[in-house]
Formats: C-alpha cells, structure tokens, sequence
C-alpha cells in the first residue's frame, strides 16, 4: 500500500512523527481487508487488538515523500497473527515492526474465523 507524508503526519521540522509509523501499518492492515470486500473488524463485538509490538525506526521520512507499506505474516495461530510491516521510501527501509495481534470476540480470545484466517494467509500478496 502506498501513502504520501501530509503536514499533519509530521512534527515542527516537517519530519514524520514517530507514532504516525504505526498509524501507517494499521491502514495497511485494514487494507488488506478493504480490498477484499469486508471490515476489518465487526463493530464492538470482533477484531484483532494488538498484543505487543516491536519496532524499529531506521531512517526519517519528511513531508511530501511516497510511501510503500509492505505486510507480511510471520506465524498465524488459530487465535494470533504475528506481522512484520516495513516502511520503504523508494528502495530504503525507513521503518520496521514485527505486530503479535489476537482476535477477540467481546473481548474474549477466540479462535480466528475460517474466511478471516484466509484473507490473513494471502497478506502481501496480490
């Protein structure tokens, strides 16, 4: 998925804010979802919540620049995904994180539905 930097994504010297990262990998996941017809959660009721993240902030992007958000799965589980998503400004890494996320039903841990862990399988993929 690509993105371009607007001001609001960035600090006072134009540089893209630090959080603005993550805000960039969750619309790619949600993407995924979009492209594919459905939501990525269903109201309050189901959707996958973040567990822990890991990051790494490699280089700065600024204001105006495209961005390429890549996803790829790393291990899904009956009830978890875990992520890598990597930032590029052309062929340059600017950001990586690897995302454990658990699928939850009223705030429950449930298993991932059949038609959900088929979409998570095909991430990063055309």
């Amino acid at each position: 998925m690509k993105i371009r930097v607007y001001y609001e994504d960035t600090d006072a010297g134009g540089i893209v804010y630090h959080s603005k990262y993550l805000n960039f990998c969750e619309r790619a996941r949600s993407e995924e979802f979009f492209k594919r017809g459905m939501m990525p959660a269903e109201g309050d009721e189901s959707g996958f919540v973040v567990r822990k993240i890991t990051a790494d902030f490699l280089s700065s992007a600024k204001l105006g620049d495209l961005l390429e958000i890549k996803s790829r799965p790393k291990e899904i589980k009956h009830t978890s995904l875990a992520l890598t998503q990597e930032i590029f400004k052309d062929s340059t890494a600017l950001f990586r994180m690897e995302v454990q996320l658990v699928y939850v039903v009223n705030g429950k841990i449930k298993r991932i539905p059949k038609d959900i862990f088929d979409i998570l399988e095909r991430i990063g993929k055309p």
